[in-house]
């Protein structure tokens, strides 16, 4: 057992269905000793810190702990994080119906401000005036607020969101990110980020 190694790798946030949480569940583990990767893949990490459903920061020290506890000989390589997050999903997750019901709450509520934040922005600029004056200097006559550049302008807003959100691309796995799915995960990682540093001035506090 000298001679072996142990390479683990954690990401910053990983998701357990309930406690007690084994090192199996949070990391990628490999060592050439498969024997020994079996049964600390089962070992459970301290549960007296995991109380129900939520987020917990570990260090990977917790775990390097616990291997060395049943293992000491063995020399462990972290690859991942210093600092993870475990997240406890909640068993009692909410009917298919109530799932449903908050989604179209979601989509109602963004399309209403989406539609509100168009509008002040239209309202602004003036665009009503400008396409008034555009369409008198073109035409040589009054507009009466529904004529071509209206309809053009109100279907290339919505074609053009839908284009820069990549809406239409068949292959989601070959194709670049989208800017809202890139500003989630900015925001996820903020989060895990904040919560980490949080816990750690506790600590030390």
């Amino acid at each position: 057992m000298n001679s072996e190694t142990l390479y683990l790798k954690i990401d910053k946030n990983v998701q357990a269905k309930q406690a007690p949480v084994t090192v199996g569940e949070i990391g990628e583990i490999i060592c050439s000793d498969k024997k020994a990767e079996n049964r600390i893949r089962a070992l459970r990490l301290p549960g007296g810190r995991i109380k129900g459903p939520g987020r917990y920061v570990f260090s990977v020290l917790d775990v390097i702990e616990v291997i060395q506890k049943e293992f000491p000989n063995l020399e462990i390589s972290n690859l991942g994080e210093a600092d993870f997050i475990i997240t406890v999903e909640n068993p009692n997750k909410l009917s298919d119906m109530m799932s449903w019901g908050k989604t179209i709450f979601v989509c109602v509520l963004a399309f209403f401000g989406a539609a509100f934040s168009i509008m002040a922005f239209n309202n602004d600029v003036g665009i009503t005036t400008l396409f008034g004056q555009l369409y008198e200097i073109f035409t040589g006559e009054p507009s009466d607020g529904f004529t071509l550049l209206e309809i053009s302008y109100s279907a290339g807003v919505g074609l053009g969101i839908l284009l820069f959100f990549h809406h239409f691309a068949r292959k989601k796995g070959l194709s670049d990110p989208t800017p809202l799915e890139v500003e989630m995960r900015t925001y996820e990682d903020e989060v895990d980020t904040t919560l980490i540093e949080a816990d750690s001035r506790q600590a030390r506090g």
